[in-house]
């Protein structure tokens, strides 16, 4: 199972006292480590959370908007992690609704490519600064129905790596698929988070989104 392996980092509640699993995908150049803080920062009972560790600290080497041959065969590999990521837990027990998809700039690009491809209700997504990959929008790529999913798209306006345009195409899709979308833009944050989408995140697993 992925999620004994140590390219898989753990927090909060074990899994076997968990009633909810939040999933930490991290940025280029970052680490699977280094999402556990912010992990612990919207711990709630009964949570447990996982960060999965891209091999070289990149999920896919290009940017998110270049033609998606050009990210193979590193880009479906990282979505293969995530969908194997996605079985373990489901064999453990935790159906889709009682997981939370987290991700930052290239991980929350990854992060909400994946969901997208396997739409359906969700406990909840918090995509920070990402979008939906490949140089447009290919809305044939997608399937499935979110049934009301709350997702929360934060991003800056302008920001070096994700383009405003791509979060709003971003929220148009996941909207059209169901989902439950609110979306902030932060003028000139810089690629970052504000504590303020921390908030947002945390009513996704409060319940009150």
């Amino acid at each position: 199972m992925i999620i004994h392996n140590e390219r898989v980092a753990r927090g909060g509640v074990p899994l076997d006292k968990a009633d909810r699993v939040l999933i930490l995908v991290h940025g280029r150049g970052a680490t699977a480590d280094g999402m556990l803080p912010l992990g612990e920062r919207l711990a709630t009972d009964q949570l447990a959370y996982l960060a999965p560790q891209a091999i070289g600290h990149t999920w896919y080497p290009n940017s998110f908007l270049a033609p998606l041959a050009k990210n193979e065969p590193y880009l479906s590999n990282s979505l293969s992690m995530l969908e194997e990521l996605r079985d373990n837990l489901e064999g453990l027990g935790f159906p889709d609704e009682r997981l939370y998809w987290l991700g930052f700039s290239q991980g929350a690009c990854l992060m909400l490519e994946f969901c997208a491809r396997h739409a359906r209700r969700f406990g909840g997504i918090v995509g920070l600064t990402g979008g939906l990959l490949g140089e447009t929008v290919d809305r044939s790529r997608y399937r499935g129905d979110f049934a009301g999913t709350p997702v929360f798209l934060g991003t800056s306006d302008p920001d070096p790596h994700v383009p405003r345009i791509r979060v709003d195409e971003t929220e148009m899709v996941l909207t059209e698929m169901g989902a439950h979308v609110r979306k902030k833009v932060y003028p000139g944050m810089g690629h970052t988070i504000h504590p303020e989408e921390l908030v947002f995140a945390q009513g996704i697993l409060d319940g009150t989104f």
